[in-house]
């Protein structure tokens, strides 16, 4: 897999190196000397620099970090060294009331980490609870330690468009492609529809256009991306988009119409981290989540321990009442008519995007 790390034509393969990673563009591969997101943002403000100051651009600039496996650089390695990282509430989940999708799940903080993650061998002394609180510190303590950099490469950019007075005309997006498992319900990793991986940043700086200190609480989904590039480039957005220019959102503008509910897919069943196939819709208040999961592992065998797992299983939360997502209410008489209302919402969104095939498994 080629992903893309800039849109200015520089790639690397694959997930990528932290230290001294190779890069590819039209003339070929080339190695490069440093810590990856300091060579991305280097790579980045040089092309800023060499382009044609009285012209529009449009830059994207992807960095590897925090990607696994969680590789700080030389200046901050030693970071939080002696601090004891918090522990998230739901640490040692038991997933007691959920769907067997979470229990057979192959990422957890306290058996899935490798010796590559974590840097060395635990302590031959440790087990059970405490193994899995050493797995954590070293696992979040990485993690973190990758942030500053991040965070000195946004500095950076926007030092530059200070520098070369057109901070006031440019959008500046800060945002990623998903949210990440911190060790909430003892995961690393993502692609569950719990809150953790579902949820992404999206911060977005634009002083000509957007008011400092603006914040929106509608409910904006990824597919608005390109909707809303192309609406602050005065471009025509094609009818066959399924996303939507929040623009207006942006401009503090009432949007009476503006979606209610999101839809939700992970296909690849059972296949990284052993995470079942599942589709779902999330309103302002409740999730429903149906774990289809048809077993149709790509290599056309079940992972070991799932053969007799029976699928369908659904879920379903109140995140009024249940912000962590642990008490699963579908087969709780009480909320019937919510999970009655929440499945037709459900059909109309797959219907909406073409999705609504009983053998979507079968696009892989």
């Amino acid at each position: 897999m080629i992903q893309q790390a800039l849109i200015i034509g520089v790639y690397y393969l694959g997930k990528g190196e932290y230290h001294n990673p190779k890069f590819y563009d039209m003339a070929g591969e080339k190695r490069y000397q440093g810590y990856v997101t300091d060579i991305i943002t280097d790579i980045s403000i040089d092309w800023l620099d060499n382009s044609d100051k009285d012209r529009p651009f449009f830059l994207m600039c992807h960095h590897k970090a925090p990607h696994r496996p969680w590789e700080p650089s030389e200046k901050y390695k030693d970071l939080y060294e002696d601090i004891h990282i918090p522990e998230p509430d739901t640490l040692f989940d038991d997933y007691a009331t959920r769907s067997d999708a979470a229990k057979l799940a192959e990422m957890r903080i306290s058996h899935h980490l490798t010796k590559t993650d974590v840097k060395q061998n635990p302590p031959a002394d440790l087990e059970g609870i405490e193994l899995t609180r050493w797995y954590y510190q070293r696992y979040i303590k990485d993690y973190l330690r990758c942030i500053p950099s991040i965070d000195e490469s946004v500095g950076r950019l926007l030092d530059y468009l200070d520098k070369e007075g057109i901070s006031d005309n440019t959008i500046v997006i800060y945002t990623s492609d998903q949210g990440f498992f911190l060790g909430e319900h003892g995961w690393y990793d993502k692609r569950f529809m719990y809150e953790e991986s579902l949820r992404m940043p999206f911060l977005i700086r634009y002083p000509k256009g957007i008011k400092k200190g603006t914040i929106i609480k509608d409910m904006v989904i990824n597919t608005d991306f390109a909707p809303t590039f192309l609406d602050y480039a005065g471009l025509d957005i094609a009818n066959d988009m399924q996303g939507y220019s929040i623009r207006p959102l942006l401009e503090g503008k009432q949007v009476y119409n503006w979606r209610q509910s999101m839809y939700y897919r992970y296909w690849m069943d059972q296949d990284d981290h052993c995470v079942a196939a599942h589709y779902g819709i999330r309103t302002h208040r409740y999730k429903l989540i149906c774990y289809y999961a048809p077993g149709r592992y790509y290599n056309g065998q079940y992972p070991k321990g799932t053969e007799k797992t029976k699928w369908p299983q659904w879920e379903l939360f109140d995140l009024k009442k249940d912000k962590y997502e642990l008490n699963n209410l579908y087969h709780d008489p009480n909320y019937a008519n919510v999970v009655k209302e929440l499945k037709k919402e459900l059909a109309r969104l797959r219907a909406e995007l073409k999705d609504d095939k009983d053998e979507m498994y079968e696009l892989y």
